[in-house]
């Protein structure tokens, strides 16, 4: 057991006959009244998001999780396919417990972190960025805005991101896969 203030993000609790991973979470001291902890929990079985609030000192059943690195395969639908990079061992993962799967391209390491209880995968951690290659933008005609004009971009893995106009056809661009934003040109 522990209590609100070792709550941090990505930590996995058991919460209404669930786990839940803290997604984002803020201490609160208000002037009057008691302190409290304001989190948002994303379900690591069906991904639904809800937001809840702690009282300080609140226990909270937190679970036992290892981290691995795994290698992104391929994609069959809505199952992804991941390989284990020090023991080859193979799993699958369905699309609800990716932050990101539109981003994901072949290749790419991911940490899967993994309940050791049950040995079941709890949630994936996409690298803070990725590099991909533009397949699809209009041309961008410069002239026509103020500032910080944008236009959609199509990318490898089929995901659409809002460019700036000088970005075009065959550019490799860094994507934030926390927000999904245009970073900035490689």
């Amino acid at each position: 057991m522990a209590s609100t203030a070792d709550i941090r993000n990505g930590l996995c609790i058991k919460f209404n006959h669930d786990i839940y991973k803290i997604i984002e979470f803020l201490h609160v001291k208000p002037g009057k009244g008691p302190a409290f902890v304001r989190t948002k929990l994303k379900s690591v079985t069906n991904g639904k998001v809800l937001d809840n609030t702690f009282s300080a000192g609140h226990k909270i059943d937190v679970i036992r999780v290892e981290t691995h690195t795994f290698q992104f395969l391929y994609s069959e639908g809505n199952d992804f396919h991941f390989m284990n990079v020090e023991s080859y061992e193979q799993i699958t993962l369905n699309r609800d417990v990716l932050d990101a799967p539109d981003l994901l391209k072949e290749g790419t390491n991911v940490m899967v972190q993994i309940n050791t209880e049950t040995d079941m995968p709890l949630s994936v951690d996409m690298p803070a960025s990725i590099v991909l290659e533009v397949t699809y933008t209009e041309p961008g005609v410069k002239g026509n805005t103020a500032t910080n004009a944008t236009k959609p971009a199509k990318v490898e893995t089929g995901a659409a991101v809002n460019v700036p106009l000088f970005i075009n056809e065959g550019d490799k661009i860094k994507i934030d896969t926390a927000s999904g934003k245009y970073m900035e040109r490689v």
